[in-house]
């Protein structure tokens, strides 16, 4: 989106990008397109690595557990950046995201839990198209359990969940 307005004999000018692109095994790609999208809206340092590696394991989720096929958008939001993956197989519902634990003997199955405690909210909807996976990650620090300190510790900055 692109916009300008004139008030008072004054041009603003604003630019709004939305990012869309095809879920695909390149997670490489994806990761860099959200890391770009993310950046340009505001999102720095561990709030950008949370988005990025939730976004990730949000695709990873598609590819590996549902249709293999959908669209990643993202968008800046006053508070940050939302991004929705869809997924046209739609077999994603609120029952997974609300009871995605972590099991210590599994070595896989994390994504949800993950997603979870990344991101500030997460929502699933389910529409005519599949699945919706709404992802928000706010600018400046989360409030929420951190799985992993910042020096690879297991410290819990507050348990939000």
């Amino acid at each position: 989106m692109f916009s300008t307005s004139d008030q008072a004999g004054e041009t603003a000018m604003s630019m709004e990008f939305e990012l869309r692109c095809p879920v695909s095994a390149d997670l490489g790609f994806i990761r860099d397109l959200v890391r770009l999208h993310a950046r340009h809206s505001g999102l720095r340092g561990e709030r950008l690595d949370d988005l990025v590696l939730a976004v990730n394991e949000a695709v990873t989720n598609v590819l590996d557990h549902g249709g293999k096929a959908g669209t990643v958008t993202a968008v800046r939001t006053g508070r940050g950046v939302r991004v929705e993956v869809m997924d046209v197989a739609g077999r994603l519902t609120g029952d997974h995201l609300g009871s995605a634990t972590i099991d210590p003997a599994g070595s896989h199955g994390f994504g949800l839990w993950v997603i979870r405690h990344l991101c500030d909210e997460v929502v699933v909807e389910q529409t005519a198209a599949g699945s919706r996976l709404t992802l928000h990650v706010h600018r400046g620090m989360s409030p929420r359990y951190r799985p992993f300190g910042r020096h690879g510790s297991n410290e819990t900055q507050h348990a939000g969940n």
